[in-house]
């Protein structure tokens, strides 16, 4: 029997993430009061969009088993096979006819075509910003998240992620401190705020 193994890496991966985070929220929601369809407490949306967030996980970890990865103008395998046989056997063919191996075909290694440098510095924005935001509050978690957020692109100046920084912290200020008059500590009690 044959071993099961996925056709789309990258579908595999991205439908697991969405899995996990789909009833990570799920979970957490469960803490709270469900309330009615008619009267909402404060747990049924998120644990509505949590179960339809794995549930899609759920959808893109069946395709990546059942889709392959193909790179734009790839035949799939199943189009190559009802190609009608060569005349000609391999063997019998020169080495420099042999087809080539294809270098917009997906590897068939796991995981070989994830981009290791902006997955790690995303997540560990992410991260930060959970471990620093009541620690050092608004305005230093979002520029720490913002300059590893924006330091995920390989070609990112400093001067620039220092830009995006800035504009992002600027903008959660506006956003959740003056427009919608949130009480959140600027900064926190690490910088004695």
């Amino acid at each position: 029997m044959r071993a099961l193994r996925p056709r789309s890496t990258s579908d595999l991966v991205s439908g697991l993430i969405f899995v996990g985070l789909g009833a990570a929220f799920a979970v957490g929601a469960l803490g709270y009061d469900l309330g009615s369809l008619l009267e909402m407490g404060p747990g049924y949306v998120p644990l509505a969009l949590g179960l339809v967030l794995a549930a899609l996980g759920a959808v893109i970890v069946a395709k990546a088993y059942v889709a392959p990865d193909l790179a734009p103008g790839a035949v799939s395998d199943d189009a190559a096979s009802d190609a009608p046989p060569s005349a000609t056997p391999p063997s019998a063919t020169p080495p420099s006819d042999r087809a080539k191996p294809d270098p917009d075909a997906p590897d068939p290694r796991p995981l070989a075509g994830i981009q290791w440098r902006p997955t790690v510095a995303i997540f560990a924005a992410v991260g930060f910003f959970a471990l620093t935001a009541d620690g050092l509050g608004l305005l230093p978690a979002t520029f720490g998240t913002g300059l590893l957020a924006a330091m995920a692109r390989s070609g990112t100046r400093p001067l620039r992620a220092l830009v995006i920084a800035v504009g992002l912290t600027l903008a959660s200020w506006i956003i959740f401190v003056v427009l919608l008059q949130l009480r959140l500590a600027l900064f926190g009690d690490w910088l004695g705020g």
